[in-house]
């Protein structure tokens, strides 16, 4: 699993294309995940000013088709034998139809926004915390990124899970 909190290098001894590989030697199989804003360094640069979306926000370069293109690439020239297929999941996520409990959830959340701006409550989103519905300040919303902490048990998890190295630096 590739993340923008843990920086990787793609090539070398302790890189991850050296990881993949020696993967697929124990496993013959492998499942690469690879987050928005992972391995941005790794990308081209150019010395034009970043380009920004709408909401100013920089656009990102696309990582995962990045390393399906070097991973592709590394099986080409005889490294080994393989098929690899890439899914970009959020076209996958948009085109769902939604359950049954999607349009519950989504009618309550729209019964508690409307009460809330009937009530005069503005600036604010509707949530659900702990089974009950709240009132966040946008101000809270947008007051930090949410940011993976390498170094917590969550994160410690999953590389015991995946088997994956906590660095792939050289």
């Amino acid at each position: 699993m590739l993340v923008p909190e843990v920086p990787f290098d793609l090539d070398g001894k302790h890189g991850f294309l050296k990881v993949l590989e020696r993967r697929l030697e124990e496993r013959n199989h492998a499942l690469v995940v690879v987050a928005e804003g992972a391995g941005q360094d790794l990308l081209e640069k150019d010395n034009k000013q970043k380009e920004r979306d709408a909401s100013g926000n920089i656009i990102l370069g696309d990582i995962g088709i990045y390393v399906r293109d070097c991973i592709a690439s590394r099986f080409s020239s005889g490294w080994q034998e393989a098929t690899v297929k890439y899914i970009d999941p959020s076209y996958v996520i948009r085109s769902s139809p939604a359950n049954a409990d999607d349009s519950v959830f989504c009618t309550k959340l729209a019964h508690n926004a409307v009460h809330a701006a009937m009530s005069g409550c503005t600036k604010m989103v509707v949530s659900l915390w702990n089974n009950t519905f709240t009132h966040v300040p946008m101000s809270a919303v947008i007051s930090s990124k949410k940011q993976i902490n390498p170094l917590s048990p969550e994160w410690l998890a999953v590389l015991e899970t995946t088997g994956q190295p906590a660095s792939m630096k050289n």
